[in-house]
């Protein structure tokens, strides 16, 4: 009976929760600013700049239409895995409210993550800003307003995308608090989502308290 029971549970949470994370972690694995400046630039974006292979890195080093095929890449990767771990929580799971906030921070975790460390390119990628704004939208209306709005106003009065990166990343868990959830698991992936993207600038938050740290500029490489 003991068995019967796991492997009931198995089938009703863990199988969709791996299925989930494995389809979200690929879709973060699909970067953008790799893809057009290593195959169809022929110039590494991670062998410039600051290294990263992020939408900002990605302005600095070449601008010019290419960089509307990386915000492409990086929103439709994040609307894919949320919708596609909604509906595995709604087919396999069940259709409940509850359930499918909490299946789609769960693929947000795992498209970041597949982000800023995807496999096929050295685990090497990006921070996952971009995305994970999408991310907010696809979420909430009002943790978008919060996060994007906060992030906006601080680039355009600093012209510091890392400040307003780092407030977007320390505002998501709190507009999830305010206007998603209170469910300890949610908030838990949402510390985790923040904390995530808290952790891939802590080299941008070193040179804004030094006052080292570039400001946003539209060059392009010669």
């Amino acid at each position: 009976m003991d068995m019967e029971w796991l492997t009931a549970l198995g089938t009703a949470f863990v199988l969709p929760a791996v299925v989930t994370a494995v389809i979200a972690y690929f879709c973060g694995c699909f970067n953008g600013a790799v893809i057009v400046s290593k195959y169809i630039l022929h110039d590494d974006v991670r062998t410039h700049g600051s290294g990263n292979a992020g939408l900002t890195n990605f302005l600095r080093t070449f601008g010019g239409p290419w960089t509307f095929v990386v915000i492409l890449c990086d929103v439709l990767k994040a609307v894919i895995a949320i919708l596609a771990g909604a509906a595995i929580a709604r087919h396999l799971v069940v259709d409940d409210g509850a359930i499918l906030v909490l299946a789609k921070y769960w693929a947000a975790c795992f498209c970041l993550l597949g982000h800023m460390f995807p496999c096929m390119f050295g685990f090497k990628g990006g921070k996952g800003i971009l995305s994970g704004g999408t991310i907010a939208i696809m979420l909430s209306p009002k943790l978008a307003l919060l996060v994007w709005g906060g992030f906006l106003i601080l680039t355009a009065l600093t012209r510091y995308v890392s400040l307003g990166s780092v407030f977007a990343a320390a505002a998501f868990p709190v507009g999830t608090w305010l206007f998603v959830s209170h469910d300890p698991v949610i908030m838990a992936l949402a510390i985790f989502l923040g904390g995530l993207v808290l952790w891939m600038h802590r080299a941008n938050i070193k040179r804004l308290l030094t006052r080292t740290e570039n400001k946003l500029s539209f060059h392009k490489k010669e």
